[in-house]
């Protein structure tokens, strides 16, 4: 058996990270009496936001697809005392997004010819970071110096040395780098279009900067 000594201490790093990248999330609905026509109107449905989307630069492959479901409809009824459900069509649902380096003048464009087109799709904006991997890097390089000065800091209370680092322990959880500042009823309710001939909404909005954290666990020896 060993018998060698260790410390175990978890470090915490957290930083604040201002977000650089607009998302819009969109969802495409429908129901129809046979599956074959609710999935070729989603189809054309799909097109038609593409078509919407592109006079803004977007290429058709920009637009990325996060669910795509098409699901049976029944309604319920009652029959000579027995309630019995019958088959009253298909209902398709498709959510897709967008993203774009933040520009709220591009934003107000989008947003009115979503609001105001013959689609009319439910939409969400949220905003996120272009290089999620980077910020990672950052919290974690953060949360292993915060791991050694404490134990730095409880080694030489104890009148102890740290050696050679054992292991490093990290959960690799998921983090989230994203916040939600408005809904398509906020923007229906607060935000006035501008000049008719600029199809747009007048658009100031300023995320606050999304603050993250994250643990790391070191195991150091100690003498």
């Amino acid at each position: 058996m060993s018998n060698m000594r260790t410390i175990r201490v978890t470090g915490k790093g957290m930083i604040k990270v201002h977000p650089d990248m607009t998302r819009i999330t969109m969802t495409l609905e429908g129901t129809y009496p046979e599956y074959a026509d609710t999935l070729r109107h989603s189809s054309e449905d799909t097109e038609r936001l593409k078509d919407i989307l592109s006079p803004f630069g977007f290429t058709r492959s920009d637009m990325k697809t996060l669910n795509f479901s098409i699901d049976p409809e029944f309604e319920h009824y009652r029959e000579k005392g027995v309630y019995q459900q019958r088959l009253t069509g298909y209902r398709f649902q498709h959510i897709l997004k967008i993203e774009f380096e933040s520009d709220n003048e591009l934003l107000g464009k989008v947003l009115y010819a979503l609001a105001n087109g013959p689609l009319r799709p439910e939409f969400g904006i949220s905003y996120t970071v272009k290089d999620p991997e980077a910020v990672r890097n950052t919290l974690l390089g953060k949360a292993v110096a915060d791991a050694k000065q404490k134990a730095a800091v409880l080694t030489e209370a104890a009148g102890m040395t740290l050696k050679d680092i054992q292991t490093i322990d990290y959960s690799w959880g998921q983090i989230d780098f994203e916040v939600h500042p408005m809904n398509r009823n906020m923007l229906m309710d607060g935000c006035a279009p501008m000049a008719s001939d600029s199809a747009s909404y007048n658009m100031d909005i300023e995320p606050d900067d999304i603050e993250v954290s994250d643990t790391v666990t070191v195991v150091w020896e100690i003498c």
